[in-house]
């Protein structure tokens, strides 16, 4: 099997370093690069230019939209879905007026990455002291830098409301929640479980935004249930 992994905004493959060593043995794995492109159909076509002919799809928080957008392109090539730490629903105004003030921020030379002001909505509380933890999210930052932020900034903004969309998904989904994930809480993957037809929710103890990363054990497990099951 083909699996393709989509990171999330400031993110790089080292958010999948768990689940790209251990479910190595069940399918060929690859990170997608999403920092080319300004829309989420650009971000998708580029996907989709270089995958296999089928594959499963899994995206946490951006990557989570772009895997939306690969749905609405090309569903018939998505083998299954798994949706973590994301939403369907588009940006408020009140979101895209930040993300409009975040991309100002930085072209004026004040692009701080992922800060210790804003890890509080990214991991949970009791991670904020594991250096090990904040330094590679911090480092992932680093690595993306600020062009390509605001590209990622951009896309977030102009993504449609891709919830009109999910009863047509015709294939088995997994949608998975950190329990503390302030910035796309519980209520919002439930949401999303309830709109599509047969998806399972399983919500992750413990964890933030970034489940893949303070809790990669359980997220593997997971997707590993979902790998050889459905």
């Amino acid at each position: 099997m083909n699996l393709i992994l989509i990171p999330g905004l400031l993110c790089d493959p080292d958010l999948w370093a768990h689940q790209r060593e251990h479910l190595a043995a069940l399918a060929d794995i690859r990170v997608a690069d999403i920092t080319g492109g300004e829309t989420m159909d650009e971000l998708a076509e580029q996907v989709l230019a270089s995958a296999p002919d089928r594959f499963a799809l899994a995206g946490l928080s951006m990557g989570g939209y772009v895997a939306h957008a690969i749905m609405r392109m090309a569903p018939e090539r998505v083998e299954r879905l798994a949706l973590l730490d994301t939403s369907g629903r588009p940006d408020t105004d009140e979101q895209r007026e930040r993300r409009t003030q975040l991309i100002e921020m930085s072209r004026i030379g004040k692009f701080r990455g992922v800060t210790d002001r804003l890890l509080p909505i990214l991991v949970h509380e009791d991670r904020l002291g594991d250096t090990a933890l904040t330094d590679r999210v911090k480092a992932m930052a680093e690595r993306i830098g600020p062009e390509a932020f605001h590209r990622q900034q951009k896309a977030i903004m102009s993504r449609p409301d891709s919830r009109p969309q999910f009863a047509s998904y015709d294939l088995p989904v997994l949608v998975i929640c950190g329990r503390q994930d302030a910035l796309t809480p519980v209520p919002l993957h439930e949401e999303m479980a309830e709109a599509i037809a047969g998806a399972q929710l399983a919500i992750i103890e413990d964890s933030g935004h970034l489940s893949t990363m303070e809790q990669p054990q359980a997220a593997t497990a997971l997707l590993r249930q979902w790998l050889l099951y459905g």
